[in-house]
């Protein structure tokens, strides 16, 4: 039973940093909207978009921890990433410096 009571607490350390993290990328950019991506077993992608635009992304150790720490943050979660949510991801330079270059055989220097 102890290390039940281990797991649990390490969860909810878990969640509750992530919904930090969250948290703080939210309020820098003025809100945020996410999708929960399950990406083997690494665990779960979160996956944020600001409303001014801006991007990120966290690795929670499940998809279940990342759900939690989304709902803990207060941020509205899609089931996918599409559609309205990737129409406002805005995307400068390094991206598209680093697209074009994966796409012609490597990063480009610039």
């Amino acid at each position: 039973m102890a290390d039940t009571q281990q797991v649990d607490a390490k969860a909810e350390r878990t969640v509750a940093k992530l919904a930090r993290q969250i948290g703080s990328f939210a309020k820098e950019h003025g809100g945020a909207e996410g999708q929960v991506a399950y990406i083997g077993e690494r665990g779960a992608r979160i996956v944020l978009v600001g409303e001014d635009g801006g991007w990120g992304d966290l690795v929670a150790p499940s998809t279940a921890i990342a759900a939690q720490a989304a709902e803990k943050a207060g941020i509205t979660v899609h089931e996918a990433f599409d559609g309205e949510l990737a129409a406002k991801v805005r995307t400068g330079p390094y991206e598209w410096n680093r697209m074009a270059g994966i796409q012609v055989g490597g990063p480009r220097n610039s």
